[in-house]
């Protein structure tokens, strides 16, 4: 493995996905033991020449040497590209690397609610992407496809219960939403919007938490008993979740009474129409 030496990447502390990626570079050794420290540690020197909002939104790689910078998905592409050229080549082709760009966006802008952090004391300099409603809405839309195509296979396992029906998981799924944001109407349109990013991401876990379960039973026919037993163990997994970043968020508490009383309403009217 090569090493690129003098060059430094500012990540997200706050960011366990940049913590890793960043860290697996020095271990691999494609990055030198000074190849990465956190974007509040940057010093004045380095404050002149990186663009500090751009930073926040596109890990950023600085050049110690030339005092330079570049951003994003070329960041990354530099990296992994000096030990492995064609991978720097193929994602330079302009249809890879628009692909590429928007896939890191999506990320990007999304990081704080795939997986949130406490709210710190303010600081000097603090790595917060800008709040984008297209990602933001686009990353609402994924969750919610993903958990309705799971749910859908889920739900078509139990004999017991009404036929499976795609479109009702999706009113499920959606209905949520609007459920649990009634109850927070008076709070700043940003703040609904980011709860309800947190909220699908709680949903889309769920999802995943589902597919072990899918997997074996297209194997072996599990029981319905052990089936149902999972589906309790997810929902569990998922209230507690829920729980957790309610209180990251420092929303009131009584969402979560009504992220149950929610699933409740669902399951009578399923067993009853």
């Amino acid at each position: 493995m090569k090493t690129l030496e003098n060059q430094t990447l500012l990540y997200d502390i706050d960011c366990p996905l940049c913590q890793v990626y960043t860290s697996a570079f020095i271990k691999v050794e494609m990055l030198d033991q000074n190849g990465r420290k956190s974007y509040n540690q940057m010093s004045e020197e380095e404050q002149v020449f990186v663009d500090i909002k751009r930073a926040s939104n596109e890990i950023a790689l600085i050049d110690n040497k030339n005092k330079t910078v570049i951003y994003g998905i070329d960041s990354l592409l530099k990296v992994i590209g000096f030990s492995f050229p064609w991978i720097e080549k193929i994602g330079n082709i302009k249809p890879f690397k628009y692909l590429l760009k928007k896939l890191y966006s999506f990320i990007s802008y999304n990081r704080k609610v795939i997986i949130p952090s406490k709210k710190k004391e303010k600081q000097p300099l603090q790595c917060v992407p800008d709040f984008n409603y297209k990602y933001r809405f686009l990353f609402i839309g994924f969750a919610t496809l993903v958990t309705t195509i799971v749910l859908y296979n889920y739900s078509a396992l139990f004999t017991s219960l009404p036929k499976a029906n795609i479109f009702r998981e999706l009113l499920i799924a959606l209905g949520q939403l609007f459920f649990q944001s009634i109850f927070i109407l008076k709070l700043k349109k940003e703040t609904i919007v980011n709860y309800a990013g947190n909220l699908m991401t709680v949903t889309l876990m769920g999802s995943l938490l589902l597919l072990p379960a899918l997997l074996v039973q297209s194997i072996y026919n599990m029981p319905q008993t052990v089936l149902l037993i999972w589906f309790s163990l997810t929902a569990l997994i998922m209230f507690m979740e829920h729980f957790r970043r309610i209180k990251i968020l420092q929303l009131p508490t009584y969402l979560c009474v009504t992220w149950v009383i929610y699933r409740i309403i669902i399951l009578l009217l399923i067993l009853n129409f």
